[in-house]
């Protein structure tokens, strides 16, 4: 009988939902919501049950029977530090994603729409590799300071996939490799993963490291301080600054790398040089890693929605490929990272573990 896995991906303002067979997609959907509606509610898990209708409509439209499904994965949130793999949903879990406990974000939904779906089929519910997987040697962590201390917040899902993406068409184990990954879209994170662990990673999430699309990247430190204390900007103000509003917003006014690439055909020098500080951010950030491993690198991995860009990959690639041959897997790959995650429970490949 044909494996069926259900994934669920909330955003800010979309649900994407798809159904894999076999491993091989069956159908996607991406369905909507928009920052006014969204504003209607008091809270993201206000949101639980509009989100809910939406995932069940869009197995609906595609006329597709819910009793084919052999389990639910869904994209995890903000929880608690874990270690990398695959989660089994219980109450523990939802109880903290239902408070907020770690913070509030969409992708809290993940965990919950997975379990409204799966648990009145009788089956389980699973998230894999959420932003908070936490693998960091105990030197990452160490700040200059005793009351900051480095945390572990990035695209653990796609940049453990593509690692996993490469191993496999190379003929490496997982665990056995040194593999430094970048991923770029509306934040930067990149990480290096040795012996199956991502030990070094920026923090993505509160703008941290290269600056992204979205986010300013690490700020001079005390120009940062003089600016939270001159009264003119509130804590809100300088944390938008910092994600939302970083990055290639400020500094170009959109997030579009596409524009960028428009105005330096027109011989903008500006968005030029906006354009080449983008690579040269993340090559930086690779060469900072590849220190971090004793120049050990088996291969440099670049992926997210910026590294469709050719241009972009291109620059960065002369910047490192003295390091480890570079290879470019475009794209999020969110979904089918989570449902070949389904695919390794099903076939006991997974250990699944519990929150």
């Amino acid at each position: 009988m044909p494996c069926n896995v259900l994934v669920i991906n909330p955003g800010s303002t979309s649900t994407k939902v798809a159904v894999y067979e076999d491993g091989t997609e069956l159908f996607s959907e991406n369905e909507s919501i928009s920052s006014v509606a969204a504003s209607g509610y008091g809270s993201i898990y206000a949101q639980l049950s509009f989100r809910e209708g939406q995932v069940r409509s869009a197995l609906a439209r595609r006329d597709y029977d819910s009793g084919r499904l052999s389990l639910v994965v869904g994209r995890g949130g903000l929880l608690r530090p874990l270690a990398g793999g695959v989660y089994r949903i219980g109450a523990a879990m939802l109880a903290d994603l239902a408070a907020a406990r770690y913070g509030e974000h969409a992708s809290n939904l993940g965990a919950c729409l997975a379990d409204r779906i799966a648990r009145p089929l009788g089956l389980d519910g699973y998230i894999v590799d959420p932003v908070v997987v936490d693998e960091l040697w105990d030197v990452s962590r160490v700040g200059g300071h005793r009351l900051f201390e480095h945390r572990s917040i990035f695209h653990a899902l796609n940049q453990k996939a593509v690692a996993r993406r490469w191993c496999g068409e190379n003929g490496r184990d997982y665990k056995e490799a040194c593999i430094i990954v970048a991923h770029m879209g509306g934040g930067v994170s990149v990480g290096l993963h040795l012996g199956g662990r991502v030990v070094d990673v920026n923090n993505a999430l509160d703008g941290e490291g290269p600056f992204s699309a979205e986010r300013s990247g690490t700020l001079p430190a005390g120009d940062l301080a003089r600016l939270c204390f001159s009264g003119k900007h509130s804590l809100r103000d300088v944390m938008a600054m910092i994600k939302g509003s970083g990055g290639l917003v400020s500094l170009e006014g959109t997030n579009d790398l596409r524009v960028l690439e428009e105005r330096m055909q027109s011989g903008d020098a500006r968005a030029e040089l906006h354009y080449r500080a983008f690579a040269y951010g993340v090559a930086k950030a690779v060469g900072g890693l590849a220190t971090a491993a004793s120049g050990k690198v088996d291969t440099i991995i670049l992926t997210g929605g910026i590294a469709h860009s050719h241009g972009m990959m291109e620059n960065i690639e002369k910047m490192c490929s003295f390091i480890a041959p570079v290879v470019v897997y475009p794209g999020e790959g969110e979904l089918e990272a989570l449902a070949l995650a389904g695919m390794r429970v099903l076939s006991g490949e997974a250990t699944v573990l519990d929150y």
